[in-house]
């Protein structure tokens, strides 16, 4: 049963107009049929009309809300993201002087693993991502290096020793185009920086710009005399230019830097001073030449 106020209330309301129309019309109907058949009709009080309002006289009415959206800062996101709980500075700094130690001793998964650890407990420091990186190029892990130096780089784009790893990660996995792109960036920001330029001039020899790699090697000799690699860079680019005398002479100097440079088998180290094995393969035509 419906209330007296309820009922009035639905009355006026079109719902209630439409039900009592149709009502109306069904009872004429009814009464019509019944008294054909001599029998006395009986009316519905007003509690019939509000059911039928209720139950089948209408459709409800759909109103559109505007979403109004929220503003969140990119701090609050970040935090969020990365609740400041999780993070843990001191023990961060221990796993990744155990990582240093593990390296050092030459087994590098340890040492990855540690880093991992030290990146999680560090992550707003982009060089946990740096050294955790370098680490996993080092063990040849070349896609994942490159993913967590991008994730160093994504935090401070600047950072110079962040993009000469991966212009070197890019280098060693012959992304030549974005080794270049990668380390012309570190030398715009550092003009002295002999290991951005040591590794445009391996990457310009290999795309057969000698002129460019013979610049670039200058340049890593000039800035890095005592170290045997440019020399070995300019000769290399000496020799793509068809200048095998210059290509002699700077690798003399290499020798006279280091007398292993005189051994077929040493040259192999040249590989993880991002040389192809292409590339070793010219040195070594350059160290025979100049061998009795």
């Amino acid at each position: 049963m419906f209330s007296p106020k309820a009922d009035d209330a639905l009355r006026n309301t079109p719902c209630f107009s439409y039900a009592a129309k149709q009502q109306t019309e069904n009872q004429a109907k009814i009464e019509m049929a019944m008294g054909k058949r001599g029998v006395q009709s009986r009316s519905y009080g007003g509690g019939g009309l509000i059911a039928l309002a209720l139950v089948g006289g209408c459709q409800p009415i759909e109103v559109a809300v505007p979403f109004t959206s929220a503003s969140v800062s990119a701090a609050v996101l970040a935090e969020l993201a990365y609740p400041k709980f999780l993070i843990d500075l001191p023990t961060a700094e221990r796993y990744r002087q155990q990582g240093l130690a593990y390296r050092q001793a030459g087994s590098l998964e340890r040492a990855i693993a540690a880093f991992t650890i030290a990146a999680a407990l560090d992550p707003q420091n982009p060089n946990s991502y740096v050294i955790l990186g370098w680490t996993q190029h080092l063990a040849g892990h070349h896609t994942s290096a490159a993913d967590a130096l991008n994730l160093a780089l994504e935090q401070d784009p600047d950072l110079v020793p962040g993009l000469n790893a991966l212009g070197i990660v890019y280098l060693v996995d012959g992304q030549l185009d974005a080794a270049v792109a990668t380390h012309q960036r570190a030398v715009a920001l550092k003009p002295d920086n002999e290991i951005a330029h040591y590794n445009l001039s391996l990457a310009y020899e290999r795309l057969g710009q000698a002129e460019q790699a013979v610049a670039h090697a200058q340049t890593a000799t000039a800035l890095e005399p005592g170290n045997p690699h440019p020399w070995v860079a300019l000769a290399l680019a000496y020799e793509a230019q068809g200048e095998a005398t210059q290509a002699q002479t700077y690798y003399r100097q290499a020798l006279r830097l280091d007398g292993r440079y005189q051994s077929r088998p040493y040259l192999e180290h040249l590989a993880q001073a991002g040389m192809s094995p292409d590339q070793i393969a010219t040195v070594a035509t350059i160290q025979q030449r100049e061998l009795p």
